[in-house]
């Protein structure tokens, strides 16, 4: 993949490369927040998977038939009585949005967490100079790989949970909630602190969980990558690596949308229940 050029890069410099965000700035992003930095890819791939997953989700209705079901159809529909049943049975309330919104965000999780099978030199070593591109250009095609995409779905789950606590609380319920859970009233600002910090974990654990798998799976195909470049093994040796990483990488990919989706039906559901 990487050798054979007269100015390959070290092994360092290959993994910086491949880790780099096509963003608004050629500049390193150096403080941990910086609101000025925009990683297009990161945006571009999270649409280009959220309008698959509405494509397929469409193709899935319109075919629909009371017949003799189709694969694609039988697949789906098995997803979506999962997804249903799971939601009935953590939500205790309608779910007539939240199993839908569970089902989304699975398939969109899942679609985005899959990006990680693509060689990891497509774009840069075949992609970019087929299309007259500079093949130096940073580019990362998995979202969930970026803190800013997994923080960014979390904080919307953050939202739905605080607009379904007013919505089935109401205001004065939600705020009495949150002062008086779980101490009881006499530790008021304990439990206001409590409740914010309770809040708080909920929506960055959300986050980091989905970022840490996926950024450790992306890192490890690109040392399976050098492998193949850098080592006495060659090319037999990244592909037989690569294959099985792959494989145990279906796994995590699924599984971490599947985690990704329960907890967020616990979040809702945990909205809906007065402590």
């Amino acid at each position: 993949m990487i050798m054979s050029a007269a100015h390959a890069p070290t092994p360092s410099e290959y993994i910086g490369h491949h880790l780099g965000h096509l963003a608004n700035s050629h500049e390193q992003q150096t403080a941990l927040v910086d609101m000025s930095y925009i990683n297009y890819d990161t945006i571009i791939w999270s649409v280009v998977c959220g309008l698959l997953a509405i494509i397929l989700m469409f193709m899935a209705s319109r075919k629909a038939t009371a017949g003799v079901p189709s694969r694609f159809q039988c697949a789906i529909e098995m997803l979506v009585e999962m997804v249903d049943g799971q939601a009935k049975s953590i939500v205790h309330g309608n779910v007539s949005f939240i199993a839908p919104m569970a089902l989304t965000v699975f398939m969109w999780v899942s679609l985005m967490n899959s990006m990680d099978f693509l060689p990891v030199d497509l774009f840069s070593v075949w992609l970019f100079p087929l299309f007259g591109l500079d093949p130096e250009m940073h580019h990362r095609v998995v979202p969930t790989a970026d803190l800013n995409g997994t923080l960014g779905i979390s904080v919307g789950v953050f939202f739905l949970m605080i607009y379904y606590s007013f919505k089935i609380k109401g205001v004065g319920g939600f705020i009495k909630e949150l002062c008086t859970a779980p101490f009881g009233p006499a530790m008021l600002p304990f439990n206001i602190l409590l409740n914010l910090v309770e809040f708080a974990a909920k929506t960055f654990s959300l986050g980091m969980r989905l970022f840490g798998n996926m950024f450790a799976g992306e890192l490890l195909f690109l040392l399976i990558a050098l492998l193949g470049a850098y080592s006495h093994i060659g090319g037999i040796g990244q592909v037989i690596a690569g294959s099985i990483w792959a494989i145990f990488h279906i796994l995590i990919v699924f599984l971490q949308a599947f985690i990704f989706m329960m907890l967020t039906l616990v979040y809702m559901g945990q909205s809906h229940d007065a402590h």
